[in-house]
């Protein structure tokens, strides 16, 4: 996110939202200006059309909808404000200072070149690949439809356990007693895979039978009890409705495949010899008063 972004973030979004609601115009201008046209200056420094555009675009998803005159007056105002507060900034700038600065512009631009990575990954031919490989001939794997209760003690669970074992209802025991967001719907946890589900919890879902209920089973958010539905046979899903999966694996992949590729390539050199580590924390590191 652009630096002015983040230092006028709250001032922007105040603007924006007292400006005046406009009619938008509804004549579309017949040339599109150049990023580089000068919008305003502020004692001589420019504020160009890109830079509203920077700033439009890392807006919050709300505000990119408001009206275009209220967005385009309210992104001008910002940055007329920011641009007169950096004059004074610049001037005021410590040491401290310039190294945030190159710390963000290094940051950004590897930012930028992970995006450009990440946006080329995804292929109709690679999406393809990637659904063959990981779906096309893969087993059928099965699902789990499985409610459960969780209380934070063994002795309680086991409690719960012998109501239900005596004809307690257990929808009726999970609402009334178990501690998590599932317990209002009586403690039904929908289908799942056993990967969705911690190591303890998995193993004893796929030990049951449909209709058993088990427990206690400890798990590190506490002791449950158990109530197996159902189980079934989930058939792979179709290519589109892997596509958001494959492209977030082919996203992933890529940029840590550029990141791995990049940093084997570049010629480091750590000079930390003699440095303790807790100088990271230390106080006015960089002198100031």
């Amino acid at each position: 996110m652009p630096i002015f972004t983040r230092v006028l973030g709250s001032a922007a979004v105040m603007a924006l939202l007292a400006a005046p609601a406009l009619a938008e115009d509804a004549a579309k201008p017949a040339k599109m200006p150049s990023p580089d046209t000068v919008v305003a200056t502020v004692d001589g420094t420019e504020i160009t059309l890109g830079m509203m555009v920077n700033v439009r675009n890392s807006l919050p998803a709300e505000y990119q909808q408001l009206p275009d005159q209220v967005l385009f007056n309210g992104v001008l105002d910002q940055l007329v404000q920011q641009t007169a507060l950096a004059k004074i900034g610049e001037g005021m700038m410590t040491h401290r200072d310039e190294v945030a600065l190159e710390v963000e512009r290094r940051a950004y631009l590897a930012g930028m070149l992970l995006d450009y990575t990440a946006d080329r990954a995804v292929t109709p031919e690679k999406l393809k690949s990637a659904y063959d490989a990981k779906f096309a001939k893969a087993e059928p794997s099965r699902e789990y439809h499985a409610a459960h209760i969780i209380v934070a003690s063994e002795d309680e669970a086991k409690k719960i356990k012998a109501e239900i074992d005596g004809g307690a209802d257990f929808a009726e025991e999970a609402k009334s007693k178990s501690k998590d967001g599932a317990a209002a719907n009586g403690g039904d946890l929908g289908w799942f895979d056993l990967s969705a589900m911690v190591p303890p919890f998995a193993e004893a879902v796929a030990a049951m039978k449909p209709g058993e209920v088990k427990g206690p089973v400890q798990t590190e958010y506490g002791w449950h009890v158990i109530k197996l539905m159902d189980s079934r046979l989930a058939a792979a899903p179709t290519l589109e409705e892997a596509t958001a999966e494959l492209s977030g694996d082919l996203r992933q992949k890529a940029v840590q495949d550029r990141v791995n590729d990049t940093v084997a390539k570049a010629k480091v050199e750590k000079h930390v010899e003699g440095i303790d580590p807790a100088v990271l924390k230390a106080p006015n590191f960089f002198g100031e008063k």
